[in-house]
């Protein structure tokens, strides 16, 4: 499909200027009659998104989503050459052949092999990077491709982390002066879908490093002594790649409270852990270890000693800013109208971003519902979101339920005073 120059100048001119809604408004026109319907459906979900009563951008919605009705066959025509000669119909087949320049064929036609026999020749293009040390092809090493402007709101978390890792690797001359190491290790607490793994991914790309993560079905074995050499080689892998963000999730999995294990296979894990992060056995210089937790009070106080998980942030649910921002990314492809987003942040106060992206993907569910049972497509309407803030209840509450006990009688050298002054500022407390 060649493009229609002045289609790719208006394209260019959006992505310039995105909110100059009448321009967008015109592109995704164009787009409509170039039978480009999805990209038009973008466009003008953009528009409704800041301008929800915006008629002409309704009217072209709706059209978007009006099925087109399939011409009749001519009558009185020989059949296509390509058509099935056996009259068995092959609907799948003709499909793939009148979108041949859109979407690839399902199976590629075969090639004769040149290699050996029941071998295939590999593709071109198709050899695998290149592996950094003796064992980093079992750890996937990945490149962050997010940065912390692309989190939206947690402004007190974005400074704790600015303070911690991204200031330092910024300046290194003052670093030096200040005798600042890189090494470090930052725990993220708080309700789950939250956004602490997205936030992780974001300081990795704020660095430019690269990114690990790990689990502990990356560590564990059912053979004695592989769990601690699997953990031992994934941060030698760290190492070898650094500057690297190393990221720990679910860490009091792997570090809990050795006082509370039972199993002795357990506890040389916990142990192996806090030996890597020390760096006995390497250099950390590079490395920086960011671990997430939803029960931090379960994680062994050796791992918050200091030089290892010293420092602990509390990743709160979305506020205004982040729940518009989260909202607004989650409706951005949707068809909507007649949204009233203020209303819709405003009701979803304790909602986590995993609770915000079920809200949107649920309204939806009701207005597709709703354009299968009236047999006339509609868009998601202020009314769908109404009914599932109704039904929807914030996954966050029975967190803080239990964060609050441990506020009130385990807060043991203030480690959580920034628990405590929020669940007072909330009337939780």
């Amino acid at each position: 499909m060649s493009d229609d120059p002045l289609i790719t100048s208006l394209t260019a001119a959006v992505q310039a200027s995105p909110g100059d809604l009448p321009l967008r408004l015109h592109l995704a026109g164009l787009l409509l009659d170039a039978g480009r319907t999805p990209e038009a459906i973008t466009h003008l979900a953009g528009v409704l998104a800041s301008d929800p009563g915006n008629g002409p951008a309704q009217t072209l919605m709706q059209r978007a989503l009006s099925p087109v009705p399939a011409k009749p066959p001519p009558t009185g025509t020989d059949p296509a050459p390509d058509a099935d000669p056996a009259g068995e119909g092959d609907p799948l087949g003709a499909f793939e052949r009148e979108l041949a320049d859109v979407v690839p064929p399902r199976y590629a036609p075969a090639e004769k092999s040149t290699s050996s026999p029941g071998l295939d020749p590999a593709p071109a293009g198709s050899e695998p990077e290149p592996v950094r040390g003796e064992q980093d092809g079992m750890f996937e090493v990945e490149s962050a491709g997010v940065r912390l402007a692309d989190v939206g709101g947690m402004t007190a978390v974005k400074e704790r982390l600015e303070l911690a890792f991204l200031g330092p690797l910024r300046n290194p001359e003052l670093r030096k002066l200040f005798g600042k190491s890189l090494r470090g290790g930052l725990m993220l607490y708080g309700p789950p879908g939250c956004g602490k793994t997205f936030l992780a991914r974001a300081v990795a790309g704020e660095m430019g490093a690269k990114f690990i993560s790990l689990s502990i079905v990356d560590v564990l074995d059912i053979w004695i002594g592989r769990s601690e050499r699997n953990l031992h080689e994934l941060f030698q892998a760290a190492r070898r790649n650094a500057p690297c963000v190393l990221f720990l999730d679910e860490v009091d999995a792997l570090g809990q409270k050795r006082s509370r294990m039972n199993s002795s296979s357990m506890r040389t894990v916990g142990n192996q852990l806090l030996a890597e992060l020390d760096g006995v056995e390497g250099d950390n210089d590079g490395l920086f270890v960011l671990a997430a937790t939803n029960t931090p009070w379960e994680v062994d106080t050796a791992l918050r000693r200091p030089g290892r998980l010293d420092r602990m942030v509390l990743v709160l649910p979305p506020d205004v800013e982040a729940r518009d921002a989260i909202l607004r990314l989650h409706l951005r492809d949707r068809p909507i109208a007649g949204i009233d987003l203020p209303r819709i942040v405003a009701a979803t106060e304790d909602f986590s971003g995993a609770d915000l992206a079920h809200l949107c993907e649920t309204a939806a569910e009701y207005a597709m519902a709703d354009s299968i049972r009236t047999g006339e497509v509609r868009m998601i309407e202020q009314r769908d979101f109404d009914r599932a803030v109704r039904e929807i209840r914030p996954s966050t509450r029975a967190w803080f339920d239990a964060a609050r006990n441990v506020a009130m009688f385990a807060n043991e050298g203030g480690v959580y005073d920034d628990l405590v002054a929020y669940l007072k500022q909330r009337k939780l407390l």
